[in-house]
């Protein structure tokens, strides 16, 4: 009964009094509507609650984004309520594509928190990455080191935590002089099984991390700079204790080289070009589970090579961007079964059949200042996508369901947007309307038999699908006031040619145990429905009250809900900072998920509610400092799933945490 009267004193307090993530240290809004960005210095880590948690944790903080979790690493976002699929997900500005079929290895998990300096989380069409997508984009931006003091500097970082004994170890050294810079960073994680509350351990739910990025700059002259760039991230015995299988090796290799130009000219004020290549590498293992009826092998590659020219400029009261973009990505997954029967013969096929996808766009906005209150954003994206299915055998096997299929096929995608907005007083209004396309993924197009674990479906691609598009309208209204900034916005997505499994009843499944088999087909339409209510209040000098309320609804066109909708999400927190000392309290959770997909394999999910504390101190001397964190989250060992757990895999029991961070310049 009291978790029940918390819950809803903290869901009305946030509705009533609205919300706008303030510009500090966490999250802040950039033009009402437009863009979150997560902090926006190279101490970012340095700056939070807890600092070296992982990138997943920062985003979550945004209302925009929830995560599937499969296990203790490696969620996959969801924008708007829409996984990887719809969205756009980079790294400065690189489009780099998972090579796992069961996403395993989203882009978030190749950057550190110790080498990021902010992430852009943007909704819907309200701005455009290298790519087409519908629900919205993410651009995951390192430290720059460019514009740095001359001389060395450089970090420690180290910490624990007791829930699975996770020991992390990180390090970085830069060195700038007026001509030359160069940073290296470096963070290593090992964590073992995590427990439940009531002590329950989760097993394979273990990882172990490396990740090592640098770079390197020359400026020619004042307005000249070249950069290099290179991350390396591996992870190995990465359990999955949602899934069927765990994970050997999850490596990224990603480079990149830019020239960057800061003319004199009144007319372009910035124009940066990059080239950059990256190679992911995936293997799934079944060889620590027990009681495998069949084992298997599943390795998956997935190489990108890509470039970006990216110009700004100013023209009166126009500010402009044109952006000329593209990749050629090849995606190769195969499976391996060993039959028990060593006489048997093994059984081989392409999960994906080395697709090659080769896209060209350019994306063009304007920014009008129609007068000192009046705002006017419009952009548009043209791109064109070519799809090759490369491998021989992968076609044919995918002709025993598409005997007319080419091997070869070409799209157009575009979409356009125009978002208004109006400043009166301590009032913001906007509103926007927004057309977008997207292609079939690689496992929506050309996939052959993937096995969903959580509706218990084999699933197969479909080549003649068509482009899926989504209206788009969305609203914000902002107040701020004094101590209190306050803000709401609500976006409404419809779409056509809504991509979702359906069941074939004529086709018989691959996987042992498997319920049965899905083909991708594109629906007449479905609608997705977003809101948030953000609240910040200042009181009493040194502290701070922040409220958050999200609510989600999904249906396709039979009035059915769509999956991996969230249900109604709650957050308080209230935190104190004076000079060199920090404290906080906080309060998450979710209501029931009532309006659970029930026809697409889900169940429902019940509330939650935890609590978490966390406290800091800083110390300086000179121009160093130490930085120590610590904390308790889920105080009461509170044993939950929620919605976004992968097969109600329960989430994690108490756990205190202690950060040590040291940094010199």
């Amino acid at each position: 009964m009291m978790k029940n009267l918390t819950a809803t004193f903290l869901a009305v307090f946030s509705t009533i009094c609205w919300a706008q993530e303030k510009p500090n240290d966490s999250l802040e809004t950039v033009k009402l509507n437009e863009i979150i960005v997560i902090g926006s210095k190279p101490t970012l880590h340095l700056k939070q609650s807890k600092s070296l948690t992982s990138v997943e944790e920062y985003l979550s903080k945004s209302s925009k984004i929830n995560m599937i979790k499969r296990g203790a690493y490696a969620w996959e976002p969801l924008i708007n309520n829409m996984a990887t699929e719809r969205t756009v997900i980079t790294i400065d500005g690189m489009r780099i594509f998972g090579a796992c079929t069961d996403k395993m290895d989203p882009i978030t998990s190749y950057v550190e928190v110790s080498n990021l300096a902010e992430a852009t989380v943007a909704s819907g069409q309200q701005a455009s990455c290298h790519g087409a997508g519908i629900g919205g984009s993410v651009d995951l931006k390192r430290n720059q080191f460019s514009d740095k003091i001359t001389g060395w500097n450089g970090s420690l970082n180290s910490g624990f935590e007791s829930n699975n004994l996770q020991k992390i170890i990180g390090t970085s050294l830069g060195y700038n002089d007026s001509r030359f810079y160069t940073h290296i960073d470096f963070m290593h994680r090992d964590a073992d099984n995590y427990k439940a509350g009531g002590n329950k351990e989760v097993p394979f739910s273990q990882f172990t991390k490396y990740n090592i990025s640098a770079t390197a700059g020359y400026f020619i002259n004042k307005q000249n700079l070249l950069e290099a760039s290179v991350i390396y991230d591996k992870a190995t015995n990465v359990g999955y204790p949602a899934l069927p299988m765990d994970v050997s090796l999850a490596e990224a290799k990603i480079v990149s080289l830019s020239y960057k130009y800061v003319p004199k000219s009144n007319l372009i004020t910035n124009w940066e070009t990059k080239g950059y290549y990256n190679s992911i590498t995936h293997k799934m293992d079944d060889t620590k589970r027990p009681n495998v009826p069949i084992h298997m092998d599943m390795p998956g590659w997935s190489d990108t090579y890509g470039y970006y020219s990216r110009i700004k400029g100013k023209i009166k009261n126009h500010t402009f961007l044109a952006d000329l973009n593209g990749f050629y990505n090849k995606s190769i997954a195969e499976m391996t079964m060993y039959p028990t029967d060593p006489n048997e013969n093994l059984m081989f096929m392409y999960t994906w059949p080395d697709v090659r996808t080769l896209y060209n766009g350019l994306s063009l906005e304007d920014n009008i200042q129609i007068s000192e209150k009046d705002h006017l954003r419009i952009g548009a994206n043209l791109g064109f996508q070519n799809n090759t299915v490369a491998n021989d055998f992968g076609l044919a096997s995918l002709r025993i369901f598409y005997p007319d299929m080419d091997a070869s096929k070409d799209r157009f995608l575009k979409s356009f947007a125009a978002n208004y907005t109006k400043i009166e007083e301590q009032f913001e209004f906007g509103f926007g309307l927004a057309y977008a396309e997207r292609a079939p993924s690689v496992s929506e197009g050309y996939g052959f038999y993937l096995y969903n674990s959580s509706d218990f479906y084999d699933y197969i691609g479909n080549p003649n699908l068509k482009n899926e598009n989504a209206l788009e309208g969305n609203f914000s209204i902002g107040y701020k006031k004094s101590q209190i900034t306050a803000k709401i916005t609500g976006s409404y997505f419809y779409f056509s040619n809504y991509i979702i499994g359906k069941i074939d009843s004529n086709t018989l499944p691959m996987t042992i145990g498997a319920s049965g088999v899905k083909r991708y087909e594109a629906i007449d339409n479905a609608k997705i429905f977003n809101t948030d209510f953000n609240l910040t209040y200042d009181f009493l000098k040194n502290w701070q009250f922040k409220s958050q309320l999200t609510y989600s609804s999904g249906k396709d066109n039979e009035g059915n809900n769509l999956p991996f909708i969230s249900p109604i999400k709650y957050s308080a927190g209230i935190d104190f900072k004076k000079e060199k000392f920090n404290a906080g309290i906080n309060a998450l959770g979710n209501l029931a998920q009532n309006e659970f997909a029930k026809v697409y394999g889900q169940t429902k999910t019940p509330d939650y509610l935890i609590f978490g504390l966390n406290a800091g101190y800083t110390f300086n001397w000179s121009q160093n400092k130490l930085k120590i964190q610590t904390g308790v989250e889920n105080i009461f060992d509170k044993y939950y799933t929620t919605y976004a757990d992968w097969n109600k895999i329960p989430r994690m029991g108490r756990n205190v945490f202690v950060n040590l961070s040291f940094s010199f310049n």
